[in-house]
């Protein structure tokens, strides 16, 4: 949601065979969280995923993939990704002591400058849920406006057009990406589903005999 800046994972580089990462639990893949926000505000199947992923999304070398880290702080170009929320919290305390005021934060990398009102406070800013709530009834508001997903998407970051087309070509990539993992790992659970209950009756007429 950075006015004008560009989004995390875009910006990363990706080494052959990068250092991996402490093997990080699911409290901090925003992920469930997302996909939980996408039912209840009635936005399209993994596309505030995708969305959360353009933003803060980080490089997980042991598991190939980038997820969306809840302690992402963006500002004067550069992006942070910190261990902590609390260790977050001080960077974004430490720049507004310095006077900077275009940071966005979080999940979603929601602008403080943009929305000063989104949260009580910066400890809430960087609290996952309350970030990806914000964001997606955000999302959910520019759809009623436009009546239109992808150009939600665009004025999600920004209203300008030089800015927000190539976000929001990124984005549906990503989105189309994101479908496409769900509906293999859909699959593979309705196969596994099935595989057990021929275990179970093959069991049962076993007895029978």
């Amino acid at each position: 949601m950075a006015r004008g800046t560009s989004s995390m994972a875009e910006n990363q580089q990706i080494p052959p065979n990068p250092a991996p990462l402490q093997e990080v639990g699911k409290e901090l893949d925003c992920r469930d969280m997302v996909a939980d926000a996408e039912r209840r505000h009635r936005i399209p199947g993994q596309m505030l995923t995708a969305i959360t992923i353009a933003e803060s999304g980080r490089w997980m070398a042991d598991r190939k993939v980038f997820i969306a880290w809840p302690w992402t702080v963006y500002a004067e170009g550069k992006g942070r990704y910190f261990e902590t929320k609390a260790a977050a919290v001080a960077a974004v305390q430490t720049l507004l002591k310095a006077g900077v005021r275009n940071i966005d934060v979080g999940c979603m990398q929601v602008n403080l400058h943009y929305h000063p009102d989104a949260f009580a406070n910066l400890d809430m800013a960087l609290e996952p849920a309350a970030n990806i709530e914000y964001a997606a009834k955000l999302l959910r508001k520019l759809y009623e406006q436009r009546k239109s997903w992808y150009q939600a998407v665009a004025l999600y970051h920004s209203a300008t057009k030089t800015l927000n087309q190539p976000y929001r070509r990124k984005v549906i990539g990503l989105w189309h990406k994101e479908r496409r993992r769900a509906n293999v790992k859909r699959r593979r659970l309705i196969q596994a589903a099935v595989e057990q209950r021929q275990i179970a009756r093959r069991s049962r007429l076993g007895r029978i005999k």
